[in-house]
């Protein structure tokens, strides 16, 4: 069968000439990388004080956050009854465990207080989160009753002669009569 030009496909680079790019690719990366020297006292000083700082900013942030959504939250809330809008009651947030060795994070911003009647703004910040916190009910871990669908024994073995309650076959159509 004579091939032409058209029937041909072009299947890209050799698979050789593919792993001879990607091991002189590797070689040059690593003689970089290498090449780098360690990082001085006064460099490692500063890359600590940056991270210091935007760890401080990043909580900062956070607790800012959390304080603006708490007002939103109130204030949506207040509206809510003034306008006779039906709301549930706020989700209880549970902190994470801080990080070992660092510190935990505290709210001392300004946050809004919650309305009367209501379980906490939003609980985003620690002291939202200081609310009720009902406990966690779950039928896996048996802190719950099962539910009402749940069997509540075994089901019986049926005699070994007794008549299958699923009749297998086809039926007979009494249309096609």
């Amino acid at each position: 069968m004579r091939m032409n030009s058209r029937n041909r496909q072009h299947t890209g680079r050799h698979p050789a000439l593919k792993a001879a790019l990607l091991i002189a690719g590797l070689l040059i990366a690593s003689v970089a990388w290498a090449a780098l020297p360690p990082p001085t006292p006064a460099q490692q000083q500063a890359a600590a004080d940056k991270k210091a700082k935007a760890d401080a900013q990043a909580a900062k942030d956070k607790l800012s956050l959390a304080a603006s959504m708490d007002a939103v939250t109130a204030h949506y809330r207040t509206r809510a009854a003034q306008e006779g809008w039906k709301t549930h009651p706020a989700v209880a947030v549970v902190a994470a465990a801080p990080a070992a060795g660092a510190a935990p994070i505290t709210a001392a911003g300004a946050a809004s207080p919650p309305p009367a009647g209501s379980q906490g703004a939003g609980n985003t910040t620690a002291a939202g989160q200081a609310g009720v916190n009902p406990a966690v009910k779950s039928e896996k871990l048996g802190t719950a009753p099962p539910s009402e669908d749940v069997k509540k024994g075994q089901t019986r073995a049926q005699p070994k002669n007794a008549e299958p309650t699923v009749q297998k076959g086809t039926p007979t159509d009494v249309s096609k009569k």
